[in-house]
C-alpha cells in the first residue's frame, strides 16, 4: 500500500484563520448574520481558496459529480464520511491530512486498522453539519450520497458557502454502471487532489496485479452461480447486473444469478432465487441490516429455500459491503471470493 514516501509539504491554516472561518460558517448555518471580509470566502461553486502561490504540481481542477473545483494546493484538514473514503486515503499514505472520520460500517483492512483507529471519530453515522464545522476541515470526502444530504443541512453548496471543499465518491454521481475501473479512477483522482500521483499509480498497479493473479488462478474453471443476499425477508434485496458486485463475482470465477437485473441493486422474489439454484450465497455485511448470523439463520429457516444448493450445503461467503464499493477493497474481495468459489485452485 503506502510506500513511506513523505507527503508534499503543506501549510495548515492558522488557528485564528480557522476560528474565523468556523464562526462565519456557523453563522450561515444558523441563519444569522453573514460574516464577510475574513479573507477565506469562496464562491458557491466550490472555487479555490486564495493562496499566495500554487504548490508544486498545482493548480489541479477536478470535476466531481458536476461540481468543478480548482485546488491551488493539497487539502490539509480532511474529514471522511463513511469508511471506504477513509481507507482509500490511508492506503495513499495520507494519514497526516486526516482530522476525523465518521460512519464505520465493517472491519477495516488489517494493514490500515491502527491508523484508522488513531483518527478521531466524529459520529457513528453521518455527523451533523455543525459537528463537521466544529472539526474545521478544508475538505470533506463522502462515500455515499447521504454524506451530503440536503434535507439534513449537509448539501455540498452549504459546505462551499462555509469555505469547505467537498468530494463525493464517483459511484454516487448518478452512474448507471459501476466497474472496477471506477475504483482505479477514483484512486488516481484523489491522488491528483493531494499531489501524490505516483503513489496513486503504484497503488493501482498493486491492486491490478492482485486481480490478475486471481483471474489467472481461476482461469478455465466453471463459473459458479452466486446469489448476493444484501437484506430483505418479503423479497431478496440483491446486487443487479450494473453493480460492481457482479463484476467482482465474474472476476472471481462466478456468475451472478441476478446479472439480468438491470440495476445496481434491486428486489428479487424468493421464487426466483429457488429457480436459479445458486450454489453459493454471498452475504453482504454492514451496519444497520442485521448481523451475518441473523441473515444466515433467516436463510436456513425458510422451508422454500431448503433445496437451494447453497442453502442445502451451507455454502455462504461473507463480504463486507465496503469491499464491493468504489475504493481500495474490491480487488481484495475478488481474491477472497475466488478462494471460496474455487478452493481447489488455491491449495
Amino acid at each position: 500500500m503506502y510506500d513511506g514516501t513523505p507527503c508534499p509539504p503543506f501549510s495548515p491554516p492558522s488557528a485564528r484563520l480557522r476560528r474565523t472561518r468556523r464562526a462565519a460558517a456557523l453563522a450561515v448555518a444558523l441563519s444569522a448574520v453573514l460574516l464577510t471580509g475574513c479573507g477565506t470566502a469562496r464562491d458557491t461553486a466550490g472555487g479555490a481558496r486564495p493562496a499566495a502561490s500554487a504548490a508544486k504540481g498545482f493548480p489541479v481542477t477536478i470535476d466531481n459529480c458536476g461540481i468543478r473545483t480548482t485546488y491551488k494546493k493539497p487539502p490539509s484538514r480532511v474529514l471522511t464520511i463513511h469508511q471506504h473514503p477513509a481507507e482509500l486515503m490511508l492506503a495513499l499514505g495520507l494519514r497526516d491530512r486526516m482530522i476525523g472520520t465518521a460512519f464505520p460500517d465493517s472491519a477495516v483492512l488489517p494493514e490500515l486498522r491502527a491508523d484508522y483507529a488513531a483518527i478521531p471519530r466524529l459520529a457513528k453515522k453521518e455527523p451533523s453539519f455543525e459537528t463537521v464545522l466544529e472539526a474545521d476541515p478544508d475538505f470533506v470526502y463522502g462515500g455515499y450520497a447521504s454524506a451530503f444530504a440536503e434535507n439534513e443541512g449537509r448539501s455540498r453548496k452549504a459546505f462551499a458557502d462555509a469555505g469547505i471543499d467537498t468530494y463525493l465518491n464517483r459511484e454516487y454521481c448518478g452512474k448507471k454502471q459501476v466497474s472496477i475501473r471506477d475504483t482505479y479512477d477514483e484512486i488516481r483522482t484523489i491522488g491528483s487532489i493531494f499531489g501524490v500521483r505516483e503513489r496513486a499509480d503504484k497503488l493501482v498497479a498493486g491492486l491490478r496485479a492482485r486481480v490478475d493473479r486471481t483471474t489467472e488462478a481461476v482461469k478455465g474453471a466453471p463459473a459458479v452461480p452466486v446469489f448476493v443476499y444484501d437484506s430483505g425477508d418479503k423479497a431478496a434485496f440483491t446486487a443487479g447486473g450494473k453493480s460492481l458486485g457482479t463484476e467482482i463475482i465474474q472476476l472471481a470465477g462466478g456468475r451472478n444469478v441476478f446479472a439480468d437485473l438491470d440495476k445496481v441493486f434491486g428486489d428479487a422474489s424468493w421464487e426466483q432465487v429457488v429457480d436459479r439454484k445458486p450454489e453459493v450465497i454471498a452475504i453482504y455485511d454492514y451496519t444497520g441490516a442485521g448481523s451475518v448470523e441473523q441473515k444466515k439463520k433467516f436463510l436456513l429457516s425458510q422451508p422454500s429455500l431448503a433445496d437451494v444448493p447453497a442453502v442445502r450445503n451451507q455454502r455462504f461467503v461473507v463480504l463486507p459491503l465496503t469491499a464491493t464499493l468504489v475504493g481500495v477493497r474490491p480487488p481484495y474481495a475478488v481474491a477472497e471470493l475466488a478462494r471460496a468459489l474455487h478452493p481447489e485452485r488455491f491449495r
